[in-house]
């Protein structure tokens, strides 16, 4: 017995040496820490025409995209503001509206636009008002269609690990709302 707890507690020890040797190279590792987007500035010849391209091109063609396919319809639908159920083709076209809402937060830090920015808290307006009591928010479900989506189940969360996408939505519309708050400081449109 003697010898198996000599030698576990050898093992123990010889472990806790080398996690400390660890923590300690962790903390002297990198020397280059992450710089938060909102504190970049980009003035050179070969990004920085890009980054306006797509602030004046890009970022208005997708916005404009984004109303004519009927993405921001899903969401007043679900907030009863237009009448009936006619949605989308797929489950996971709400992210596109969230996707472009991220990349225009990004976007108004490197150039303001202040109706851009109006444009979005409009557009978060409506997204919050989507959205369902508790929170929930998967316009698909929420507008309750006559003949509801295959992908979608009868209960939230259903089919999540098959076609839903309800968390794949989520995951969209979390970055873009963490973009948002870091380029303009807003936790709401209000």
């Amino acid at each position: 017995m003697r010898s198996f707890w000599g030698k576990a507690a050898l093992a123990g020890a010889g472990m806790l040496m080398a996690n400390t040797i660890v923590q300690a190279q962790l903390q002297k590792d990198y020397p280059i820490k992450p710089v938060a987007f909102t504190q970049v500035r980009v003035n050179d010849n070969f990004w920085a025409p890009k980054i306006r391209t797509n602030a004046s091109v890009t970022i208005p063609y997708t916005l404009e995209q984004c109303k004519k396919t009927g993405r921001i319809d899903n969401f007043l639908r679900a907030a009863g503001k237009i009448p009936g159920d006619k949605l989308t083709e797929y489950t996971f076209d709400d992210t596109d509206l969230y996707k472009v809402i991220e990349g225009a937060s990004y976007g108004l830090q490197m150039q303001p636009n202040p109706g851009l920015e109006k444009y979005l808290d409009t557009l978060i307006s409506i997204i919050g008002a989507a959205q369902e009591k508790d929170g929930y928010l998967y316009t698909f479900r929420t507008v309750k269609a006559a003949k509801p989506h295959e992908w979608i189940g009868s209960k939230r969360w259903e089919k999540e690990e098959d076609l839903s996408h309800e968390l794949y939505n989520s995951g969209h519309l979390f970055e873009a709302a963490v973009a948002h708050y870091q380029a303009t400081g807003k936790k709401n449109a209000a």
